[in-house]
């Protein structure tokens, strides 16, 4: 009877050692899965000067349309951020320079699903160009070999919004002297006021295209580099409401 016993329990241990072996082996595989996939998916690549150098403006423009639209779908590019921030440490060879708002709902790199290293981008409120501006867009594309100025205004912007309404408050006065020449430069027989949307989206695209002219006006450099087809100067308004770009073509 005691050696049916014990045999009875050595068959339970066993049993259970095989149960908790199988449910490991199971846990590890299911765990390759997950890494291989991602690994898959995900990318840690970073433009290199020969791939920079192969693009042609349209190519970029036609990369950022893509990843717009990969932005508005929900189908973003995983990337293995970490992998490109070594990648890129010791040199960088951007697609292009956006110029922006610096509005915090207009995250430049997620619109176009690009990562680390493929956009150089300047920010002010109401995206115009000055002296500054301008020499960051010269490096961009004269130094580092960037295809593409493109100005990217926004819908539903405070800084328009305020120009439109004509704010006097602080340093945000002569700032806002920027965008006036687009206010003002709009002709609109309706409510020239920031309750009027429709206004303020026709002052959005006026300073767009007024900042794409003084590009030109006031870089001789970027001015000639676009003549030789080295680059393109375009712009573009972010919609907030869908996240999507409406290029000014």
């Amino acid at each position: 009877m005691n050696w049916k016993f014990k045999l009875l329990v050595l068959s339970a241990v066993i049993l259970s050692l095989t149960a908790c072996n199988q449910e490991k082996k199971t846990n590890e595989e299911s765990e390759n899965i997950q890494v291989n996939d991602s690994v898959s998916v995900s990318s840690g690549d970073v433009l290199t000067k020969e791939e920079q150098e192969a693009l042609t403006p349209d190519e970029v423009i036609e990369l950022l349309k893509e990843g717009n639209n990969r932005f508005i779908n929900d189908d973003m590019t995983v990337r293995n951020h970490t992998e490109q921030i070594r990648k890129s440490a010791k040199a960088q060879y951007p697609k292009a320079i956006v110029l922006s708002c610096v509005d915090s709902r207009v995250p430049v790199e997620d619109v176009f699903d690009l990562g680390i290293g493929d956009l150089f981008v300047a920010r002010v409120a109401g995206n115009f160009v000055n002296e500054d501006i301008l020499g960051s867009m010269e490096f961009a594309c004269k130094v580092s070999g960037s295809k593409l100025v493109l100005v990217m205004g926004h819908e539903h912007c405070g800084a328009i919004k305020a120009a439109v309404d004509d704010v006097k408050l602080g340093n945000i006065t002569p700032m806002l002297q920027n965008i006036r020449p687009a206010v003002e430069g709009v002709k609109y027989e309706g409510e020239r006021s920031s309750e009027n949307q429709e206004f303020v989206h026709m002052v959005a695209e006026r300073n767009v295209l007024d900042n794409i002219d003084e590009i030109r006006d006031n870089s001789p450099i970027l001015k000639e580099m676009e003549d030789n087809g080295e680059i393109k100067i375009v712009g573009a308004v972010y919609d907030m409401d869908n996240g999507k770009v409406d290029w000014l073509e």
